[in-house]
């Protein structure tokens, strides 16, 4: 059966059709989930509310035609497909079932919240150096992908390194870096004012929050 945007676990099975077409590594085009999503006959209007409130929730990022799945997305993803509330009531199609056994292949997490032998977890970041590079990487990226202006979003760095480092040690290398003059990090407020992206920015010795890294090094 095609999916509802009534449905109860409409948020999860986006969310689980974004993750299957790349989006939480890359923005991807709105038609790709929309011709996922969207029943032969439909329109996306009809899922513009729970789009909308998977915006305001931080799940979804949307800009221009393109879509992205932050973090966290992904977590989210991960919560609904291990509640206890989470079941299919219906048939599922070919591309949903498909999804779902990705997930458990690549993520090693299955519906109950077991976890699959086969699972490779992410490993620590050990030393400053692979940090820096680690960091520096993410950042050419998302300074490519999204056109940043060399202006990159610390939050979004953050994200993306995720549990390999702690968030304590997350600032003390990024600020590091400052030091060393590779990155120059700045104020200014996050797009939407959003608090847990400030959150996951960084406070400086003096207590003032910079939201942007500006790559001072080639």
């Amino acid at each position: 059966m095609p999916l509802k945007a009534t449905d109860p676990h409409a948020k999860t099975l986006i969310l689980l059709a974004l993750w299957d077409l790349g989006a939480s590594q890359q923005q991807i085009n709105k038609g790709l989930l929309t011709k996922r999503i969207v029943p032969k006959g439909g329109k996306i209007g009809e899922f513009q509310t729970v789009l909308n409130q998977m915006q305001a929730e931080n799940l979804i990022e949307f800009s221009a035609k393109k879509v992205f799945m932050p973090a966290n997305g992904v977590q989210k993803l991960e919560e609904g497909l291990k509640s206890n509330d989470f079941q299919f009531t219906t048939q599922i199609g070919e591309k949903t079932a498909n999804a779902l056994l990705n997930w458990i292949k690549q993520e090693g997490t299955l519906a109950n919240g077991a976890i699959a032998p086969a699972a490779v977890k992410s490993e620590a970041i050990a030393s400053y150096d692979e940090f820096k590079q680690v960091a520096l990487d993410i950042y050419d990226k998302l300074n490519r992908d999204y056109n940043l202006n060399d202006l990159v979003p610390i939050y979004r760095i953050r994200r993306e390194i995720g549990d390999k480092v702690s968030r304590s040690q997350f600032n003390d290398w990024m600020m590091e870096m400052q030091a060393n003059d590779i990155l120059q990090l700045q104020g200014g407020g996050v797009e939407d004012s959003a608090p847990d992206k400030i959150q996951d920015s960084i406070r400086n010795e003096l207590g003032n929050v910079r939201c942007y890294a500006k790559r001072l090094t080639p």
